[in-house]
């Protein structure tokens, strides 16, 4: 089964990658960030930020994701480490992550960073006929009539 939610989570992140990334430890929020997600790597992505940014220092870190149709809820833990080889960055480069930095790939202020996942608890919302009428008649709603949820060592 987990494999499964495993994959269905990681197909809901490639139709739309995008998360909320925040340091654990910190008063900061989470914000914002597009993955850049590799077929082949499922156990990690990255993402193209600036040297100044609050997640540039790196360490424990969370990330948030909602699936755009609202079926797939993770809350991902790992940690952030900066990416330094040059051929991932090159790798994920597009017009789009151009569009962010003032001298493109050259830009002094890029950084990309490397989340390296560790675990992560993972919710497919998938009602079933018997909780969906209970949703609708005020009747108790047990959890497993809504979906699955599992945590996974990612």
């Amino acid at each position: 089964m987990s494999n499964d939610i495993r994959k269905t989570m990681w197909k809901a992140m490639s139709d739309s990658p995008f998360l909320m990334i925040g340091l654990d430890n910190t008063l900061q929020h989470s914000e914002p960030m597009t993955a850049q997600l590799d077929e082949n790597a499922d156990s990690e992505f990255w993402f193209y930020t600036t040297k100044t940014n609050r997640i540039a220092k790196g360490g424990p870190a969370k990330a948030n994701f909602v699936s755009k149709d609202h079926k797939v809820f993770a809350s991902i833990r790992g940690t952030l480490k900066p990416e330094t080889d040059e051929a991932v960055i090159d790798k994920y480069w597009s017009k789009m992550a151009a569009s962010w930095y003032e001298q493109g790939r050259e830009d002094p202020s890029l950084l990309m960073m490397r989340f390296e996942l560790d675990d992560a608890e993972v919710w497919i919302s998938d009602p079933s006929i018997k909780g969906l009428f209970k949703l609708f008649t005020d009747g108790k709603v047990e959890p497993e009539m809504m979906g699955e949820h599992k945590k996974l060592g990612l």
